[in-house]
């Protein structure tokens, strides 16, 4: 799902770098204000776990790869801004160090599957388990969340993907970015992140979310006096 240098063109991954860094900016002021001594070791973890996970790339058509993210079960554990910070230094690493997902669409990738993820699977999880006490509910509720999304950062990633040959291409219509229109890239991502990763997602999602909910019921953000937000 990481997204290359060549693939968005500046008239994409600009703006996308103007959204990113503002929303980062929100969320390291709110983690500042929220972090404890308990917490600054599970940042750092939730971090690497983000970062360990979305090495596991495999190449999907369309031009970029399917992996899991981590961002729905971080987003439940510490609430979704923390989940931006980890994750977006997650792919930061891997940016820089490693050269997974280009420079110029850092700020997309960051907004993909740090930002959007962690809102939506959050909010997922919120409406779906609506201050239910059942542990089932809960779990059922983790699985969507992360199924949902990671799905949900899928579509995102082909709409960027697909608007590319609208937007820039040269005078004879020829792509100067990515290639693939709306009509290859979204079914392309679509298909593999519904058939395979978001179930890959949901599952971690669901299964690490009731082993916290098991030992550290109390530091779990999504249910922290059943109103939390």
């Amino acid at each position: 799902m990481h997204i290359p240098d060549g693939y968005l063109s500046p008239q994409t991954y600009v703006p996308f770098y103007v959204v990113s860094i503002a929303f980062l900016s929100i969320a390291v002021r709110k983690v500042k204000k929220e972090l404890t001594a308990k917490l600054v070791p599970f940042l750092g973890m939730s971090a690497a776990f983000s970062f360990l996970i979305m090495m596991f790339n495999i190449p999907v058509p369309g031009g970029t790869t399917g992996h899991a993210v981590g961002a729905a079960l971080i987003a439940l554990l510490f609430g979704p801004w923390v989940s931006i910070v980890s994750v977006s230094v997650a792919l930061l690493i891997q940016a820089f160090v490693f050269g997974d997902g280009g420079i110029t669409a850092l700020g997309a990738n960051c907004f993909n599957m740090a930002i959007a993820m962690s809102f939506v699977s959050y909010g997922v999880f919120k409406l779906v388990n609506d201050k239910s006490e059942n542990p089932k509910r809960m779990n059922i509720a983790a699985f969507l969340a992360g199924y949902i999304g990671i799905c949900t950062t899928a579509i995102i990633t082909a709409f960027e993907f697909g608007i590319q040959p609208i937007i820039a291409s040269a005078k004879d219509g020829t792509p100067l970015y990515a290639p693939y229109p709306l009509k290859v890239a979204v079914p392309a991502m679509a298909l593999e992140h519904f058939l395979i990763f978001g179930f890959v997602e949901g599952i971690i999602t669901a299964l690490l979310f009731r082993y916290f909910y098991s030992h550290h019921r109390e530091m779990i953000k999504a249910i922290e006096n059943r109103t939390s937000s």
